[in-house]
Protein backbone atom coordinates (compact mmCIF):
# COMPACT_ATOMS: atom_id res chain seq x y z
CA UNK A 1 0.00 0.00 0.00
CA UNK A 2 1.38 3.38 -1.06
CA UNK A 3 1.83 6.14 1.45
CA UNK A 4 0.28 9.53 0.72
CA UNK A 5 3.57 11.15 -0.41
CA UNK A 6 4.18 8.24 -2.79
CA UNK A 7 0.66 8.58 -4.17
CA UNK A 8 1.19 12.28 -4.84
CA UNK A 9 4.49 11.57 -6.62
CA UNK A 10 2.89 8.89 -8.79
CA UNK A 11 -0.03 11.20 -9.53
CA UNK A 12 2.20 14.01 -10.77
CA UNK A 13 4.33 11.57 -12.75
CA UNK A 14 1.18 10.16 -14.37
CA UNK A 15 -0.03 13.66 -15.25
CA UNK A 16 3.36 14.51 -16.71
CA UNK A 17 3.37 11.28 -18.75
CA UNK A 18 -0.07 12.10 -20.18
CA UNK A 19 1.03 15.64 -21.09
CA UNK A 20 4.22 14.33 -22.70
CA UNK A 21 2.48 11.57 -24.70
CA UNK A 22 -0.62 13.56 -25.68
CA UNK A 23 0.98 15.25 -28.74
CA UNK A 24 2.10 11.88 -30.09
CA UNK A 25 -1.37 10.43 -29.59
CA UNK A 26 -2.94 13.38 -31.40
CA UNK A 27 -0.59 12.88 -34.35
CA UNK A 28 -1.46 9.19 -34.66
CA UNK A 29 -5.22 9.78 -34.30
CA UNK A 30 -5.30 12.54 -36.89
CA UNK A 31 -3.27 10.49 -39.35
CA UNK A 32 -6.41 8.35 -39.78
CA UNK A 33 -8.72 11.29 -40.47
CA UNK A 34 -9.86 13.32 -43.43
CA UNK A 35 -8.58 16.86 -43.78
CA UNK A 36 -11.92 18.25 -42.52
CA UNK A 37 -11.74 15.89 -39.53
CA UNK A 38 -8.24 17.05 -38.68
CA UNK A 39 -9.14 20.73 -38.61
CA UNK A 40 -12.75 20.28 -37.43
CA UNK A 41 -12.01 18.42 -34.19
CA UNK A 42 -8.37 17.34 -33.83
CA UNK A 43 -8.89 15.86 -30.36
CA UNK A 44 -11.73 13.50 -31.29
CA UNK A 45 -11.44 9.86 -32.32
CA UNK A 46 -11.98 9.02 -36.01
CA UNK A 47 -15.63 8.22 -36.79
CA UNK A 48 -17.27 6.85 -39.97
CA UNK A 49 -17.48 10.37 -41.44
CA UNK A 50 -13.85 11.35 -40.72
CA UNK A 51 -12.03 7.99 -40.90
CA UNK A 52 -9.56 7.93 -43.78
CA UNK A 53 -6.28 6.24 -44.72
CA UNK A 54 -5.61 8.57 -47.63
CA UNK A 55 -2.50 9.92 -45.91
CA UNK A 56 -0.89 6.48 -45.74
CA UNK A 57 -1.93 5.69 -49.31
CA UNK A 58 -0.36 8.94 -50.55
CA UNK A 59 2.74 8.31 -48.48
CA UNK A 60 3.54 4.91 -49.98
CA UNK A 61 2.24 5.65 -53.47
CA UNK A 62 4.14 8.87 -54.12
CA UNK A 63 7.34 8.36 -52.10
CA UNK A 64 9.88 5.68 -51.29
CA UNK A 65 9.23 6.07 -47.57
CA UNK A 66 10.48 2.58 -46.68
CA UNK A 67 13.86 3.62 -48.09
CA UNK A 68 13.82 6.77 -45.95
CA UNK A 69 13.11 4.73 -42.83
CA UNK A 70 15.95 2.36 -43.73
CA UNK A 71 18.38 5.23 -44.32
CA UNK A 72 17.54 6.83 -40.97
CA UNK A 73 17.84 3.47 -39.20
CA UNK A 74 21.27 2.78 -40.71
CA UNK A 75 22.56 6.28 -39.97
CA UNK A 76 21.30 6.26 -36.38
CA UNK A 77 22.45 2.72 -35.56
CA UNK A 78 25.95 3.09 -37.00
CA UNK A 79 26.37 6.55 -35.48
CA UNK A 80 25.42 5.28 -32.02
CA UNK A 81 27.81 2.35 -32.40
CA UNK A 82 30.76 4.61 -33.19
CA UNK A 83 29.81 7.26 -30.62
CA UNK A 84 29.72 4.65 -27.86
CA UNK A 85 32.79 2.70 -29.02
CA UNK A 86 35.05 5.65 -29.79
CA UNK A 87 33.76 7.62 -26.81
CA UNK A 88 34.61 4.81 -24.38
CA UNK A 89 38.06 4.31 -25.91
CA UNK A 90 38.85 8.03 -25.82
CA UNK A 91 37.65 8.43 -22.23
CA UNK A 92 39.62 5.41 -21.03
CA UNK A 93 42.71 6.59 -22.87
CA UNK A 94 42.47 10.08 -21.38
CA UNK A 95 42.28 8.64 -17.87
CA UNK A 96 45.20 6.30 -18.46
CA UNK A 97 47.37 9.01 -19.99
CA UNK A 98 48.83 11.66 -17.71
CA UNK A 99 50.59 13.72 -20.37
CA UNK A 100 50.07 17.39 -21.21
CA UNK A 101 48.62 16.37 -24.56
CA UNK A 102 45.80 14.48 -22.85
CA UNK A 103 44.93 17.61 -20.84
CA UNK A 104 44.69 19.67 -24.02
CA UNK A 105 42.58 16.93 -25.61
CA UNK A 106 40.21 17.07 -22.63
CA UNK A 107 39.95 20.85 -23.05
CA UNK A 108 39.08 20.44 -26.74
CA UNK A 109 36.37 17.95 -25.80
CA UNK A 110 34.80 20.46 -23.40
CA UNK A 111 34.90 23.09 -26.13
CA UNK A 112 33.27 20.61 -28.51
CA UNK A 113 30.32 20.28 -26.12
CA UNK A 114 29.82 24.04 -25.90
CA UNK A 115 30.11 24.90 -29.61
CA UNK A 116 27.30 23.61 -31.87
CA UNK A 117 28.53 21.71 -34.92
CA UNK A 118 26.09 23.61 -37.13
CA UNK A 119 28.24 26.72 -36.82
CA UNK A 120 30.76 24.97 -39.05
CA UNK A 121 28.26 23.95 -41.73
CA UNK A 122 30.10 25.77 -44.54
CA UNK A 123 33.42 24.17 -43.60
CA UNK A 124 31.78 20.75 -43.25
CA UNK A 125 30.17 21.13 -46.66
CA UNK A 126 33.55 21.90 -48.23
CA UNK A 127 35.17 19.01 -46.34
CA UNK A 128 32.49 16.53 -47.43
CA UNK A 129 32.86 17.76 -51.02
CA UNK A 130 36.63 17.35 -50.89
CA UNK A 131 36.27 13.82 -49.50
CA UNK A 132 33.59 12.98 -52.09
CA UNK A 133 31.10 12.19 -49.30
CA UNK A 134 28.25 14.43 -50.41
CA UNK A 135 24.94 12.60 -50.86
CA UNK A 136 26.17 9.58 -48.94
CA UNK A 137 25.19 7.88 -45.72
CA UNK A 138 28.85 7.73 -44.69
CA UNK A 139 29.12 11.52 -44.79
CA UNK A 140 26.14 11.95 -42.48
CA UNK A 141 27.42 9.25 -40.13
CA UNK A 142 30.80 10.99 -39.85
CA UNK A 143 29.11 14.28 -38.97
CA UNK A 144 26.84 12.73 -36.34
CA UNK A 145 29.72 10.81 -34.77
CA UNK A 146 31.73 14.04 -34.51
CA UNK A 147 28.67 15.76 -33.05
CA UNK A 148 28.00 13.13 -30.38
CA UNK A 149 31.55 12.20 -29.36
CA UNK A 150 32.36 15.14 -27.03
CA UNK A 151 29.39 14.49 -24.74
CA UNK A 152 30.02 10.73 -24.79
CA UNK A 153 33.68 11.19 -23.84
CA UNK A 154 32.74 13.62 -21.09
CA UNK A 155 30.15 11.28 -19.52
CA UNK A 156 32.34 8.18 -19.84
CA UNK A 157 35.32 9.99 -18.32
CA UNK A 158 33.38 11.02 -15.24
CA UNK A 159 32.07 7.47 -14.77
CA UNK A 160 35.39 5.72 -15.47
CA UNK A 161 37.09 8.06 -13.00
CA UNK A 162 35.01 6.53 -10.19
CA UNK A 163 35.38 2.96 -11.43
CA UNK A 164 36.96 0.64 -8.80
CA UNK A 165 40.67 0.64 -9.48
CA UNK A 166 40.95 -2.80 -7.88
CA UNK A 167 39.00 -4.42 -10.73
CA UNK A 168 41.27 -2.84 -13.33
CA UNK A 169 44.36 -3.90 -11.39
CA UNK A 170 43.05 -7.46 -11.10
CA UNK A 171 42.38 -7.55 -14.85
CA UNK A 172 45.90 -6.36 -15.55
CA UNK A 173 47.33 -9.03 -13.24
CA UNK A 174 45.34 -11.65 -15.16
CA UNK A 175 47.07 -10.53 -18.34
CA UNK A 176 44.35 -8.40 -19.92
CA UNK A 177 45.55 -5.46 -21.98
CA UNK A 178 43.91 -2.01 -21.98
CA UNK A 179 41.48 -2.86 -24.79
CA UNK A 180 40.26 -6.11 -23.24
CA UNK A 181 40.05 -4.47 -19.82
CA UNK A 182 37.87 -1.74 -21.26
CA UNK A 183 35.50 -3.91 -23.30
CA UNK A 184 35.35 -7.01 -21.09
CA UNK A 185 35.57 -5.52 -17.59
CA UNK A 186 34.71 -1.81 -17.56
CA UNK A 187 32.03 -1.55 -20.26
CA UNK A 188 29.81 -4.43 -19.02
CA UNK A 189 29.70 -2.83 -15.57
CA UNK A 190 28.84 0.61 -16.93
CA UNK A 191 25.96 -0.37 -19.19
CA UNK A 192 23.61 2.20 -17.59
CA UNK A 193 26.05 4.90 -18.70
CA UNK A 194 26.10 3.47 -22.20
CA UNK A 195 22.30 3.47 -22.27
CA UNK A 196 22.25 7.09 -21.12
CA UNK A 197 24.66 8.14 -23.86
CA UNK A 198 22.62 6.23 -26.42
CA UNK A 199 19.44 8.00 -25.31
CA UNK A 200 21.09 11.43 -25.48
CA UNK A 201 22.50 10.68 -28.95
CA UNK A 202 19.51 8.90 -30.49
CA UNK A 203 16.97 11.72 -30.77
CA UNK A 204 19.26 14.43 -32.27
CA UNK A 205 20.44 12.04 -34.97
CA UNK A 206 17.02 10.57 -35.83
CA UNK A 207 15.22 13.94 -35.88
CA UNK A 208 17.89 16.02 -37.60
CA UNK A 209 16.85 17.90 -40.73
CA UNK A 210 19.70 20.37 -41.12
CA UNK A 211 22.58 18.14 -42.20
CA UNK A 212 20.52 15.80 -44.45
CA UNK A 213 19.20 18.89 -46.21
CA UNK A 214 22.68 20.39 -46.68
CA UNK A 215 24.91 17.32 -47.04
CA UNK A 216 22.67 14.61 -48.50
CA UNK A 217 19.55 15.90 -50.32
CA UNK A 218 19.70 13.14 -52.96
CA UNK A 219 16.47 11.04 -53.04
CA UNK A 220 18.44 7.79 -52.64
CA UNK A 221 19.89 8.85 -49.27
CA UNK A 222 17.00 10.87 -47.87
CA UNK A 223 16.19 10.45 -44.21
CA UNK A 224 12.73 10.36 -42.66
CA UNK A 225 12.69 14.02 -41.66
CA UNK A 226 13.79 15.13 -45.10
CA UNK A 227 11.27 12.84 -46.77
CA UNK A 228 8.41 14.43 -44.83
CA UNK A 229 9.33 17.87 -46.18
CA UNK A 230 8.16 17.04 -49.70
CA UNK A 231 4.56 17.15 -48.47
CA UNK A 232 5.05 20.68 -47.14
CA UNK A 233 4.81 23.18 -49.98
CA UNK A 234 5.00 26.95 -50.07
CA UNK A 235 1.25 27.40 -50.32
CA UNK A 236 -0.28 24.01 -49.47
CA UNK A 237 0.45 21.22 -46.99
CA UNK A 238 -0.79 17.65 -47.32
CA UNK A 239 -1.49 17.24 -43.61
CA UNK A 240 -2.81 13.71 -43.97
CA UNK A 241 0.44 12.52 -45.53
CA UNK A 242 2.56 14.56 -43.11
CA UNK A 243 0.82 13.09 -40.06
CA UNK A 244 1.00 9.58 -41.52
CA UNK A 245 4.72 9.97 -42.15
CA UNK A 246 5.33 11.30 -38.64
CA UNK A 247 3.33 8.43 -37.12
CA UNK A 248 5.44 5.83 -38.90
CA UNK A 249 8.68 7.72 -38.24
CA UNK A 250 8.01 7.80 -34.50
CA UNK A 251 7.64 4.03 -34.19
CA UNK A 252 11.32 2.96 -34.58
CA UNK A 253 12.55 5.76 -32.33
CA UNK A 254 10.01 4.80 -29.65
CA UNK A 255 11.00 1.13 -29.92
CA UNK A 256 14.72 1.85 -29.57
CA UNK A 257 14.10 4.30 -26.76
CA UNK A 258 11.92 1.81 -24.87
CA UNK A 259 14.52 -0.94 -25.29
CA UNK A 260 17.34 1.27 -24.04
CA UNK A 261 15.24 2.58 -21.16
CA UNK A 262 14.40 -0.92 -19.95
CA UNK A 263 18.07 -1.87 -20.10
CA UNK A 264 18.98 1.28 -18.20
CA UNK A 265 16.50 0.62 -15.37
CA UNK A 266 17.28 -3.11 -15.22
CA UNK A 267 21.01 -2.51 -14.84
CA UNK A 268 20.52 0.16 -12.21
CA UNK A 269 18.38 -2.17 -10.11
CA UNK A 270 20.88 -5.00 -10.62
CA UNK A 271 23.48 -3.03 -8.66
CA UNK A 272 25.78 -1.61 -11.32
CA UNK A 273 28.42 0.82 -10.16
CA UNK A 274 27.34 4.32 -9.38
CA UNK A 275 27.99 6.86 -12.09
Amino acid sequence: MFRLPNLSVHFFLAVYAVIALLPFGIIVLNSFKTRSGIFGDPLSLPDPTTLSTAGYQTLFASTDFVLYIGNSTIITSVSLLFIIGLGACAAYGLLESKTTLSKWAWLLIIVGIMIPLRLGTVGLLELMKGLNLLNSLIGLICIYVAQGLPLAVFIYTEVFRRFPKELIASARMDGLGPAKTLFFIVMPLTRPTTATIAIFSLVPVWNDLWFPLIIAPDPNVRTVTLGVQQFIGQFTVDWQAVLAALSIAMAPAFAIYALISRNFIRNLSAGSIKG
